[in-house]
């Protein structure tokens, strides 16, 4: 049986530290970022501390997966720690993982300063249905550990690699590593997102909710491409775009393999 640590003081230090890590900047320095729910019982690696509120039971089984300490918090102290309104009562830690791409990756994901974290949760969820492992974004995206990112990931946030780095830097590695390079953007000279021309090595590009890609990645894009719209919408979620055009570039390398 784990041994389980109970807190009941709003002033115990641990309280205190794991209510700062809501924030950006102490996640940052700390290094860890919260998931909160009970489906991320499912997922011990990479775990730093598991809060559970005084009433939750049940999840004797799943807990012994762990080795990282457990707390039980009374119902004040958890209150002021978890994010959410209506919270299962289950709250975990995590380390950021520190990851590289590999030289194997043969199909990147950059997002351009994707804003919205349920877009960015839903990405990286389709990311990982597709069967892709790498997204880079930009330094003025989302913060990819914002905790409604990862709630929206679905646990998907543990299998994908993400890689926050400056513009400059993703388009040296894209151009170093001979990618070929597609951009969505609803150009004039963009051609249907059916007629994409892909290569061994391919990095298809996202931009911003209301502004689209920026022109750096515009003058780097070999090819332009566009999810033509039939009806009255003004244009597409992000995330609902993405999804159309990895899930085809799925089927159309293994037609062209």
């Amino acid at each position: 049986m784990k041994e389980i640590f109970k807190i009941s003081s709003l002033e115990n230090e641990k309280v205190k530290f794991f209510s700062k890590l809501k924030k950006k900047k102490y996640r940052e320095e700390e290094q860890i970022f919260l998931a909160e729910g009970r489906k991320f019982l499912d997922y011990p690696e990479g775990a730093k501390y598991v809060l559970l509120r005084e009433d939750v039971e049940g999840e004797e089984e799943r807990l012994e997966r762990f080795s990282c300490p457990i707390f039980s918090l009374s119902k004040k102290c958890f209150e002021k720690i978890t994010v959410q309104e209506n919270s299962q009562g289950v709250i975990l830690f995590y380390s950021y993982p520190k990851l590289e791409i590999s030289k194997n990756t043969k199909q990147l994901i950059v997002l351009d300063d994707i804003q919205d974290p349920g877009n960015l949760g839903t990405i990286i969820r389709l990311v990982d249905a597709v069967g892709f492992s790498d997204i880079l974004l930009t330094k003025h995206s989302v913060d990819c550990y914002n905790e409604k990112v990862v709630r929206s990931s679905m646990g998907s946030i543990f299998h994908v690699h993400l890689h926050v780095m400056e513009k400059k830097e993703i388009i040296d590695y894209l151009q170093a590593e001979n990618y070929h390079v597609l951009v969505t953007t609803l150009q004039q000279d963009s051609v249907e997102y059916t007629e994409m021309q892909l290569k061994e090595k391919n990095a298809f590009v996202f931009g911003n909710e209301g502004h689209g890609v920026s022109e750096e990645f515009l003058e780097l894009a070999e090819q332009k491409i566009i999810i033509p719209i039939s009806g009255q919408a003004e244009s597409l979620n992000v995330a609902m775009a993405v999804g159309i055009i990895l899930f085809y570039s799925r089927d159309l390398k293994r037609i062209l393999e």
